[in-house]
């Protein structure tokens, strides 16, 4: 396997240029080869134990687009601008507790563990969730489950803004009602998935009017 080359200007000078876009040009799209790119890159995201507990929803129909804007309004000029659209899932309780038919598969035909391994997998995971980490709740479960999509969500973000392609990451969203629509209209078996975030993809229409700020380096690195 080829050794990645960037130099770190050119990785840094990817994370200045990223802003949250909040209006896209509307006559700038992303090519079928850009946005299958951007989800190779959520698809090689790590996860914990490689277990990959998400699922994304590319929205172009412009009818699903506008039912989201009832329940999504940090979204609303997104959905009306963006290129691509995505919906990102994480997976509840029944796809991720030690023992479900998911999380086999993952170790069987994904993975395709020795029997051996997989017994000593799964003790491991089960160990995690019930004395670790305590994910003795179908919200702590769920929740965990977030922590990995944010993974994705933020290799996806950085690709593109090392492409020269821009994004917005979106919380603004009414968790009930989302999944709600999700179920109805988007057919989406809502017992296994939940709404974990959204994201736009495209080009911005405006350069950002402010400067990036953040604090000093000195103030959220401790060195021990």
């Amino acid at each position: 396997m080829k050794t990645p080359n960037s130099t770190p200007a050119q990785v840094l000078e990817a994370f200045n240029y990223r802003h949250a876009t909040k209006v896209f040009d509307t006559s700038k799209k992303l090519s079928k080869e850009q946005i299958d790119f951007i989800l190779k890159t959520a698809q090689l995201s790590p996860s914990s134990f490689g277990f990959e507990p998400w699922h994304f929803i590319v929205v172009q129909d412009q009818e699903l687009r506008e039912l989201l804007k009832p329940v999504a309004w940090g979204a609303p000029e997104k959905l009306d601008t963006a290129s691509h659209f995505i919906l990102g899932l994480a997976m509840k309780a029944p796809m991720t507790a030690w023992d479900a038919d998911y999380i086999m598969h993952m170790m069987k035909e994904v993975k395709q563990f020795p029997e051996d391994v997989i017994a000593m997998y799964s003790k491991f995971y089960r160990e995690f969730q019930e004395r670790d980490f305590e994910l003795d709740t179908d919200k702590k479960m769920f929740d965990w489950a977030c922590k990995q999509t944010y993974i994705a969500l933020g290799n996806m973000m950085t690709a593109a803004a090392l492409t020269g392609i821009d994004s917005c990451p979106i919380e603004g969203f009414h968790q009930e009602k989302a999944e709600a629509l999700l179920k109805e209209k988007f057919g989406v078996d809502t017992e296994k998935y939940g709404l974990s975030y959204m994201v736009a993809f495209g080009y911005r229409k405006d350069e950002p009017a402010h400067s990036k700020s953040r604090r000093d380096i000195k103030e959220i690195v401790t060195w021990k």
